[in-house]
């Protein structure tokens, strides 16, 4: 699934995020899927003009793609960690559980007239997928390396389960 991001009227594309080595989880599919949110958060960014109307507008023709992609990556991670009997699989999946129901607050709050300030939302965004795939994320790439296989093409297979 891709992040499809509708250009309205928005400032020179600059990237205010960008991609590191040491983001990388070794998996092809996970870390596409991390380039793509942060592409996202680097267009929510360009698309902070201070201009209310075109920023709102801007927030409503994207967030309901970025939500529905949010929940396919985070399937995604989720599926590999009860392949591989992952032991911090609960507190994961209650993180991104956390991350929808904040995304989903901050739409009902825009929805109900609540004043959007997507610099601001993009600063959040940032601050929060940076820290959770430096921190949470890392700690299941670990775990993958270990007891699983990555082909030249990046697949991800487990190779071999854990002994209890």
């Amino acid at each position: 699934m891709k992040l499809k991001i509708r250009p309205l009227q928005q400032k020179k594309n600059e990237k205010h995020v960008y991609w590191s080595a040491s983001y990388s989880m070794g998996i092809k599919l996970i870390d596409e899927q991390h380039k793509g949110f942060i592409a996202f958060v680097n267009d929510l960014f360009n698309h902070s003009t201070g201009h209310e109307d075109e920023e709102k507008a801007y927030f409503k023709s994207v967030i309901k793609m970025a939500i529905a992609y949010a929940k396919y990556h985070f399937t995604t991670e989720e599926k590999y960690m009860l392949a591989t009997k992952f032991q911090g699989y609960a507190e994961h999946k209650k993180a991104h559980e956390e991350f929808i129901r904040t995304i989903l607050q901050a739409v009902k709050d825009f929805e109900s007239g609540k004043r959007l300030v997507l610099e601001k939302y993009a600063y959040f965004l940032k601050n929060w997928i940076l820290t959770h795939v430096a921190g949470m994320d890392v700690s299941y790439s670990q775990y993958f390396k270990k007891i699983a296989a990555i082909s030249s093409d990046g697949r991800f297979f487990i190779a071999a389960r854990p002994q209890a």
